[in-house]
């Protein structure tokens, strides 16, 4: 942000912060929220590598377009349990899914 525009808004009150201090994340939650998000972005990434669309992918999958939209949005509502079985499907090993952990 520009400097200027940052000092104007912290004379007006505003307060500079983190999302993590915004939304009063725990150390965990954060760290689950960073898993959640590399584990959907691979699975995207594997997709666009195999030139496919969601409709493709998710018969491939057995789940529906909405729903893949959904973990490739890295949704809440989506399980990392499912996240981790889909890249299992699309042939990744353990070893592929430690190096998505560890990024």
């Amino acid at each position: 942000m520009d400097k200027r525009k940052l000092e104007n808004l912290k004379s007006k009150g505003w307060k500079e912060t983190s999302v993590s201090e915004f939304l009063n994340l725990s150390l965990e939650e954060e760290k689950i929220i960073e898993l959640r998000i590399a584990l959907s972005t691979a699975l995207k990434r594997h997709r666009l590598r195999a030139k496919i669309s969601q409709e493709v992918f998710a018969k491939k999958l057995k789940t529906s377009q909405s729903r893949l939209a959904k973990m490739e949005a890295g949704d809440r509502s989506v399980s990392l349990d499912l996240l981790i079985k889909s890249l299992f499907k699309t042939g990744i090993d353990r070893s592929e899914l430690s190096e998505i952990i560890a990024s």
